[in-house]
């Protein structure tokens, strides 16, 4: 057993299968997901049923397919796309093993956060199983990115405390109505629930502008996420004060569900994106010896 690695809980899938259904912000497409029990041990794993030969793309770190604003996973040429809100819900609630069965390469949007997919969980409940979860424990202090962007990993002053703590500082400037946003939490399954889950994706007016001249997001109105004009969301009003930063948190939560682990320690973001959660995610890995897909039981 590696020994950066505990196993402190015991695994946990669905109790049934859940469906949430949509389109994709990026491509427009309907999409229908599945959510379905999977074998302990088994991991996350996408499945595309529209494929002839249902092809399975597991969640990992290694599989993560280098586009902006958004986190894709791609295997053998096949990839799924913008799965971070989907495995922020499964990653908060301790969700280890799940098949994910959809009909379309991109997972639905609705309302730009992870709530739909949190109902869809809570409606079926999930299960213990015979085996444990391993909890990597962050033993060094881990960097990533650069002086304007980045994020980090720090051990608990204590080696053997469990439990992860996320802090994240957005700053959008003094030219926007964004500015500078911060937040601090421990992460639980009814912190994520109450604070974090309906908590929007955005973008700023001239970024969705672009976007829709690039033949993206046609699809998605204001009424669908998160719009920042110069005075504030157009066609929409914030659910919290600073939801901005509150998203950002939710997408660092679905970008370390790559790891396929627990983690256990401290992460501090600085105005990261999906590459570098991503990037940190396989730094930690590497680093704790971990060089393909994780060996998830003892």
């Amino acid at each position: 057993m590696n020994e950066h690695f505990y196993y402190h809980r015991q695994q946990q899938t669905v109790a049934a299968c859940a469906s949430v259904q949509g389109f994709g912000y990026w491509s427009g497409q309907d999409v229908r997901i599945e959510l379905r029990p999977a074998p302990a041990n088994s991991g996350i794993t996408f499945v595309r049923e529209d494929l002839n030969n249902f092809h399975r793309i597991p969640v990992s770190a290694y599989n993560r397919d280098d586009v902006p604003r958004r986190t894709n996973i791609a295997r053998y040429g096949v990839r799924v796309e913008m799965v971070e809100h989907v495995l922020a819900a499964l990653n908060a609630h301790n969700v280890d093993n799940c098949e994910i069965w959809t009909n379309a390469a991109e997972m639905p949007g609705c309302d730009g956060s992870s709530i739909a997919f949190v109902d869809a969980i809570a409606s079926v409940g999930v299960v213990q199983q015979h085996l444990k979860r391993a909890c990597l424990h962050i033993r060094h202090n881990l960097r990533v990115g650069d002086d304007e962007c980045w994020i980090e990993a720090h051990p608990h002053s204590d080696p053997e405390q469990c439990g992860l703590n996320i802090r994240y500082s957005l700053d959008y400037g003094t030219d926007t109505v964004i500015g500078q946003q911060n937040y601090d939490m421990s992460l639980s399954t009814e912190t994520f629930d109450s604070e974090l889950a309906t908590a929007r994706t955005f973008v700023l007016e001239r970024e969705a502008t672009y976007l829709r001249s690039q033949g993206l997001g046609l699809r998605v109105s204001t009424h669908d996420l998160i719009v920042f004009g110069q005075d504030g969301p157009i066609d929409n009003n914030l659910r919290f004060r600073d939801e901005c930063v509150r998203h950002k948190t939710l997408d660092v939560i679905g970008d370390l569900a790559l790891a396929g682990c627990d983690l256990a320690g401290n992460i501090i973001a600085h105005k990261s994106g999906h590459f570098l959660n991503a990037e940190l995610v396989k730094s930690l890995l590497i680093e704790h010896g971990v060089h393909t897909e994780l060996a998830r039981c003892a």
